[in-house]
């Protein structure tokens, strides 16, 4: 190292130094100490690192500090935080998926604060089920004999692999041996349960001969598996839910239907492809169903099994259900989503419901009122505009639906469009859109009413930090 960088070095401040000036500021109050050190010592790395690659001048110490502030309004006290959502994907998996209803938050908010009777039945004052919260409500929905709830749906399908089949052969259709978001594989998953795959078929066409032929004595399960997230069009066949039942119940075999999103509500009357409901695959006489809460069905993340008393009674009873069982805020967001369509009012009060039915002149409006917001100088400077476009259901559901959308598309050229992207994803609250065709693109499809104006607020300061 040169002398004349080691003395730049030098004239760093040090961390205890930034650490006194910026520990007097009112926006550190809600940071912890050792977050802030952490904070303080990465600027100055960053700096050190500056200063050895080239000849710049090191910072004073009131430039760290306010570089630190920087940080600190970027990132908040918490790194889990709430974003706008621009993107048009109502069920985006990297953004939590289903937000949930005003009644969830407030049943979570009211079991969260105190005590609860999660596992005490208050009649007899003697140990009871948690499950007993949801288990009324899931069998009343879906005509199921009974009902339990895990995490999530890929625990599902891993507890009643591990619980009916381990060691023994599961049947599957080569075309469903599905791979979703996380690396979640049909044949993973089977492979730690300990049951042994038995694929059939072909990629595009199953018939029920070729579930007969591989039928045997090690035979465990008839594995259904809805390819949520994928579809295979053309020349194609599948066995139909109803044979595949009486098959396996003639040869004595459970049969299983892992319909991944799973949804309680016929969505073909607002224009959706047909999906098969929770209510009609229980009544083909599918014996365990298993579906997650926190796609279609828009509640908390956790994953449903319905199904035969005498089955679902196993699975409770594996010692894995308790590594596997949900917490109590879990259990009263779900419950408070399940009361919602047991009183017909989901369609009116479940947010991802909403967003999906919403009729797009409702999106257009929502859309001319955010562009309305941001002022005419802003508009123009941003060559702001509403656009039609399509999005998306997302979190593995009706893969091949495009839902039409209205946007406000901002940016006069693909670096601008880059900026404003970078400069809202760094925001407070963060909006995340999509850049499409050197545009950023904020479809308001996925922006909930009562964003607008943080939203067109969060433009502004994005704008404003962006050279151009």
């Amino acid at each position: 190292m040169s002398a004349d960088r080691a003395a730049r070095l030098r004239r760093l401040p040090a961390v205890d130094q930034v650490l006194r000036e910026v520990g007097d500021r009112p926006e550190t109050v809600a940071v912890p100490r050792p977050r802030l050190t952490a904070l303080v010592r990465n600027v100055l790395d960053a700096e050190r690192r500056r200063v050895l690659s080239g000849d710049a001048e090191p910072p004073d110490s009131a430039a760290v500090v306010e570089r630190v502030l920087e940080q600190i309004g970027r990132q908040g006290a918490f790194s889990l935080r709430p974003v706008i959502n621009a993107t048009g994907v109502v069920l985006h998996t990297n953004l939590g998926r289903a937000p949930l209803s005003a009644l969830a938050l407030e049943r979570m908010t009211s079991v969260a604060e105190g005590y609860s009777n999660l596992e005490l039945d208050l009649a007899s004052k003697e140990r009871g089920s948690r499950y007993a919260h949801v288990e009324e409500l899931l069998r009343r929905l879906t005509g199921a004999e009974d009902a339990l709830v895990v995490n999530n749906n890929a625990a599902a399908v891993l507890l009643a692999l591990e619980t009916l089949a381990h060691g023994k052969e599961v049947v599957v259709s080569r075309g469903e041996l599905i791979e979703i978001g996380g690396e979640f594989r049909i044949p993973d998953i089977m492979l730690r349960s300990g049951a042994v795959l038995r694929e059939v078929g072909t990629t595009n066409r199953t018939h029920l001969k070729d579930y007969e032929g591989a039928l045997g004595p090690d035979t465990g399960l008839l594995l259904k598996v809805h390819t949520s997230n994928y579809r295979v069009v053309g020349f194609t066949a599948d066995v139909p839910s109803r044979e595949l039942v009486a098959l396996g119940h003639d040869r004595g075999l459970p049969v299983m239907e892992d319909l991944g999103s799973g949804c309680l509500i016929d969505l073909r009357r607002w224009g959706f492809p047909y999906e098969p409901t929770v209510q009609e695959v229980v009544a083909a006489g599918v014996d365990l169903v298993s579906f997650s809460g926190d796609k279609l069905l828009g509640g908390p993340q956790a994953g449903i099994v319905v199904g035969r008393r005498e089955l679902v009674g196993r699975l409770k009873k594996n010692p894995w259900n308790r590594a596997l069982r949900i917490d109590k805020l879990t259990l009263a967001a779900l419950e408070a989503t399940l009361y919602a369509y047991d009183a017909g009012r989901a369609l009116e009060t479940v947010p991802t419901l909403q967003l999906l039915t919403e009729p797009l002149v409702a999106v257009r409006r929502r859309a001319q009122r955010l562009l309305a917001r941001l002022g005419p100088d802003l508009k123009r400077r941003l060559s702001a505009e509403v656009i039609e476009d399509r999005g998306q259901v997302g979190g593995g559901a009706l893969p091949t639906v495009e839902l039409p959308t209205a946007a406000v598309a901002l940016g006069a050229s693909a670096a601008a469009a880059r900026g404003l992207d970078e400069a809202l994803r760094r925001g407070n609250p963060p909006a995340i859109g999509r850049l499409s065709d050197d545009r950023l693109v904020l479809d308001c499809r996925t922006v909930l009413p009562a964003q607008v104006n943080a939203l067109a607020a969060a433009i502004a300061a994005a704008a404003a930090a962006t050279p151009g």
